[in-house]
Order: C-alpha cells, then sequence, then structure tokens
C-alpha cells in the first residue's frame, strides 16, 4: 500500500501548508493603491503620496453617522468638512488661511480610514488615534502646514467640530436637542445666525461634496502659498 505521502491529496494538502507558512511570514501589506496612482501606506504615510483628489473622492463617499441621516444623500465626510470650515469662520473671524486650512482638512485621514462614530472609536483604542494622527501629519505636510496644528488652532477646530457635530445631530440625526446638547454641548449661535446654515446643513450628492471640498481646500491653499 503506497505511503500517504504519494497520494495525491496529500501532496496538495502540503503545498497549501508551505504557502500557508510562507503567507504568515509575509510582511502584511499596509499601503493602498489609490486612483490617482499613488501607494499610499498607511502605516508610514508620505505627503509626495497624498493628492487631494484621493482625499474629495474618499471623502464624498464616506457617510457621517454610518449613513443614518435624513435627505436622499448621505451626508458625507466631505460636506461636514466644508460645514467646519464655515463653523470655525464663524467661530474665529480674524483666522488666517492657514488656520481654515487645518480646519478644512480635520477629518482628512477618513479617506482612506472610514468615518466610524466616536464611541466605537474610542474603544479601539490608541494604535487607531496614531495611525490617523500619521496620516493627518502627511495631509498637513503636503499643504505646506505644520504636521501638527497649534494647540489653539486644534481646540478651536474641535469646537467647531462639535457645533457641526450637534447641527447634523439634532437636524439630519434623528437627536432630539436635549440629548444632542448632552452630548456635543450647546451652540453657541441659533442657527438662523448662521448665513449659510440652510445650504451648509442639505446633504449633497456626491459630485457636489467633492467639488465644493475641492474649492475650499485649493482657495485655502492659494492663500497660504501667497
Amino acid at each position: 500500500m503506497p505511503g500517504l505521502s504519494n497520494h495525491p491529496r496529500a501532496n496538495y494538502l502540503h503545498a497549501f501548508t508551505d504557502w500557508g507558512t510562507i503567507m504568515a511570514r509575509a510582511p502584511a501589506r499596509a499601503w493602498q493603491r489609490m486612483l490617482s496612482g499613488r501607494r499610499l501606506d498607511l502605516l508610514d504615510p508620505s505627503p509626495l503620496d497624498v493628492e487631494l483628489s484621493d482625499i474629495a473622492h474618499g471623502l464624498a463617499r464616506v457617510a457621517r453617522w454610518n449613513g443614518q441621516t435624513q435627505g436622499d444623500y448621505p451626508f458625507s465626510v466631505a460636506q461636514h468638512s466644508v460645514l467646519v470650515l464655515e463653523l470655525f469662520r464663524a467661530l474665529n473671524p480674524e483666522a488666517g488661511p492657514k488656520a481654515l486650512l487645518h480646519a478644512v482638512l480635520h477629518d482628512a485621514p477618513e479617506y482612506v480610514m472610514g468615518d466610524i462614530i466616536s464611541p466605537f472609536k474610542a474603544a479601539m483604542g490608541g494604535n487607531y488615534k496614531e495611525v490617523e494622527n500619521r496620516l493627518l501629519g502627511a495631509v498637513h505636510l503636503h499643504f505646506a502646514l505644520p504636521a501638527t496644528a497649534p494647540p489653539a488652532i486644534a481646540r478651536a477646530i474641535k469646537r467647531a467640530d462639535r457645533e457641526a457635530a450637534y447641527l447634523e445631530a439634532v437636524h439630519l440625526a434623528g437627536f432630539e436637542v436635549d440629548e444632542a446638547t448632552r452630548f456635543f454641548g450647546e451652540p453657541s449661535f441659533p442657527v438662523f445666525e448662521f448665513e449659510p446654515f440652510e445650504r451648509l446643513i442639505r446633504p449633497w450628492p456626491t459630485r457636489e461634496a467633492h467639488d465644493r471640498f475641492v474649492a475650499a481646500v485649493e482657495n485655502l491653499s492659494a492663500l497660504v502659498a501667497a
């Protein structure tokens, strides 16, 4: 009787096992091919591999609130970024173009990481935030900004981000006012005092979100470079 090792199925299993061992030892792929043709290393990102077209394409297709919003279209991270920019501008009328550019790019890493709701992000621990911060630093450097926003600017952006979250929660995501206030704080001013509110809170189609985000970043980048 021939030995088991001579059986065709045994040879197949042996080959499969060897291949599995090789794959287990191979370094995990940590880069993503972008539509621009760039290969973005997610764990060690280079500013040279960051492209506005990729950021805008991704953010315009990532839904805030896991897609649980009212309207004919998802409320995208690209639109949220423009909303935060305009709230930041209203709250900080003296802010220069660098601070404004930091504001509109505050969620840029989500073009490859996706938008994870805050409770889940907190449960994931520090590694997620570390990867996110590396990506954000690479994005900042690509646009001729410091890798990390100055602390005062970062705090002001966080305030505008929370104001945006409050408005989205109440007007799009089904939160009651008291509930939204408990999670995101009191808004700084009523919406009727925020002139662009109606235009900014209505969910935009993907192409409109893409184009408005690109226009905001390009306009501010030109002012930073001037």
